[in-house]
């Protein structure tokens, strides 16, 4: 008895056998059923994934691939997990119906370099500071009353680029290098317009900027092994990190000067003037915090936002404007039909104003059809699970990095009727409400959720009243000889391939009218 207890009989043990083997069955389908498979996609090499084969040009290639793997779709690159959204069902199941767990950030290496650790708006993570960071810049800086205040700055800039161009007439003039210095002119001098007096020193500060937004969205939008492989930033084998600590640092000294003029004016100041956003954000942090005394206020959330302010709100605002002007000089119908609108609402005898735009209502299709085409950031900013979750009964891991392909969804012939032409009118289709608010996710080049752009109305501001004065003001065309071009330059910001140079003639009544 004692020997038989000890060791089972035959019978007993192919009865634990198969207990064992149904329990195991049991285990491997709960835990199927716990975690999805992984979306599909192409399958890569061992330690590198699909990072070897990857195109430059990641929107088109990502636009490729999802014919063949679907619209929700994953990629191995290195030790990071990559899922890309190609249509508008699943960019809703994370924008909106997931917008919680969807809503932070992959903060890339050089990111977190230049935003000071990731403490401004693009990439810090949901949370209390997040939510103050925004509420300060659209209450002081983004919101239709503050932007109302300082409508005198964007027309003195605006302005200022028209007398410009007209100085230059018949000759060629590189039109998306002087709307970048005209959007920065704008911003910067909304930033602090009192702080720094005189428009040379304005305009050298300008040029040093634009100088700086250029290198660091080039370095931000270079594909980086410290992101790929988290585990070697610390060795930051491309110098990516090194450079951008340079250029952040350059930032630093710029800021530091402009900040503490900002306090000696304000020491100096015997009456009560209205207070720019520097001003207030120096004030907020003297005081500590913001509305909630909870949530701190330092000195580096002020040099974080104005970082967010003059690198996210230059280029994106200036390459629109340059791919509008691109899009209607290939197509002169439109461009004649916009010129013959500004006629009608202000004449050639006036000047264009703000008021007249909201008037302008072709030339705000044409706006709205160059955004579809030709949106700003063509994946968005990547979005980053906070926790697993599963989309389309798909398995999407905390941590992975998730692309939403707004340039592919903007094209999609299942959506859009002759999807690569530019055609403003297509936007007059009764029932569809096409706006900004990220609602339609057939059309949502700001992105959506919680973290659609905050500076839409500035964006929308700047471009429609930048491109009425030009059009306006000048007739233009192409230098002879040269071909029209809208190839593209893939990077965190979508470029023009090839700078815009066209020749402007003037066309009002009087050459007073460019002063």
């Amino acid at each position: 008895m004692e020997f038989t207890a000890a060791f089972p009989s035959p019978l007993f043990s192919s009865a634990a056998i198969l207990a064992a083997a149904l329990l195991l069955s049991i285990f491997l389908l709960l835990s199927r059923r716990r975690f999805p498979p992984l979306p599909p996609g192409p399958t890569g090499i061992p330690l590198l994934g699909f990072l070897p084969f990857l195109s430059p040009d990641l929107h088109t290639h990502f636009a490729s691939l999802s014919l063949s793997y679907g619209p929700l779709m994953s990629l191995r690159l290195g030790s990071k997990l990559a899922v890309v959204v190609s249509t508008p069902a699943v960019a809703r199941a994370v924008l909106k119906d997931q917008d919680p767990v969807f809503s932070n950030r992959d903060v890339p290496a050089a990111g977190r370099v230049v935003a000071y650790g990731g403490a401004d708006i693009a990439w810090n993570p949901l949370g209390d500071t997040w939510r103050m960071l925004r509420r300060v810049c659209v209450r002081e800086v983004l919101g239709p009353a503050s932007l109302d205040a300082v409508y005198h700055l964007r027309r003195g800039e605006v302005r200022s680029t028209v007398a410009h161009v007209f100085a230059e007439s018949g000759n060629p003039v590189d039109l998306g290098a002087q709307m970048f210095l005209t959007v920065m002119n704008v911003i910067t001098t909304t930033l602090w317009g009192k702080t720094v007096e005189g428009a040379e020193e304005r305009s050298k500060i300008g040029k040093e900027f634009q100088e700086l937004v250029a290198e660091i969205t080039e370095l931000l939008g270079t594909p980086n092994l410290s992101d790929f492989f988290p585990f070697l930033e610390r060795f930051d084998l491309q110098k990516i990190g090194k450079k951008m600590e340079v250029l952040k640092e350059r930032f630093d000294v710029m800021f530091a000067e402009i900040i503490e003029k900002r306090k000696k004016k304000g020491e100096e100041e015997e009456e009560e003037e209205e207070e720019d956003f520097l001003e207030v954000m120096l004030k907020m942090e003297k005081e500590g915090g913001g509305d909630d005394s909870k949530t701190p206020f330092t000195m580096t959330h002020v040099k974080a936002l104005l970082m967010d302010m003059v690198v996210g709100g230059t280029e994106t605002t200036s390459n629109t404007m340059e791919w509008a002007m691109a899009e209607m000089l290939q197509k002169p119908e439109i461009l004649r039909r916009v010129q013959a609108e500004l006629d009608q609402v202000v004449g050639k005898d006036h000047i264009v104003e703000e008021s007249h735009t909201p008037k302008l209502h072709y030339l705000n299709l044409v706006i709205k059809e160059v955004l579809r085409l030709h949106p700003a950031l063509p994946l968005l900013i990547p979005h980053c699970p906070s926790s697993p979750t599963t989309i389309n009964g798909y398995y999407i891991p905390k941590g992975s990095r998730v692309f939403v392909n707004v340039w592919a969804i903007q094209r999609d012939p299942s959506i859009w009727k002759d999807p690569l032409e530019f055609k403003p009118e297509r936007f007059l289709e009764e029932g569809k409400r096409w706006d900004y608010s990220g609602n339609d996710l057939d059309y949502f080049p700001f992105g959506s959720g919680r973290r659609i752009c905050a500076g839409i109305s500035m964006a929308e501001k700047m471009v429609s009243y930048s491109l009425a004065s030009l059009l306006h003001s000048f007739d233009w065309k192409l230098q002879e000889g040269e071909e029209h071009d809208l190839s593209e330059r893939f990077g965190i910001v979508l470029k023009k391939a090839k700078p815009l140079v066209a020749i402007p003639t003037p066309r009002l009544s009087k050459p007073e009218l460019y002063c």
